[in-house]
């Protein structure tokens, strides 16, 4: 099953978030989220086995340049995990699927996403959902 989330959902969301983006913690996540739904440009799916939130997706519409799009606003994957033990049932590409139909519902004509550069696991799951690759990029800092 896979629902719409709403305020309710945003410290199981950000539970599972927890576990890709595991440079913040919980209540930073659920807080970003609860704030996030509120805008009518984002949008959170939660997926569901046995009542049991094993995975969600974040996707929202930027108006902004998006590499190698033509259109605005362009739907943009912002985030999909589905828990380790959960996975190669199809679920994430369900989930895809409610981002992209939420997207078309908001006029969107296009549908974009990026990985980074080493996340091999995101890469080929990008492929097979056809996406197409527009770019590569590296970014550089340094302290002054």
């Amino acid at each position: 099953m896979i629902v719409k989330a709403g305020k309710r959902d945003a410290k199981t969301l950000a539970g599972l978030a927890v576990l890709m983006w595991d440079s913040n913690s919980v209540e930073e996540l659920a807080a970003e989220f609860s704030k996030n739904i509120s805008d009518s440009r984002t949008q959170f799916f939660l997926k569901y086995e046995d009542n049991i939130p094993i995975g969600f997706a974040q996707c929202q519409l930027r108006c902004d340049y998006v590499e190698g799009t033509s259109t605005t606003p362009v739907g943009y994957l912002e985030g999909i995990f589905i828990k380790e033990e959960y996975r190669r049932k199809g679920y994430a590409r369900e989930l895809l699927a409610e981002c992209e139909a939420w997207a078309r519902e908001k006029g969107c004509r296009e549908f974009a996403s990026d990985c980074e550069i080493d996340n091999d696991d995101s890469f080929h799951f990008h492929k097979a959902m056809n996406f197409k690759e527009a770019n590569r990029i590296i970014c550089f800092t340094k302290d002054l």
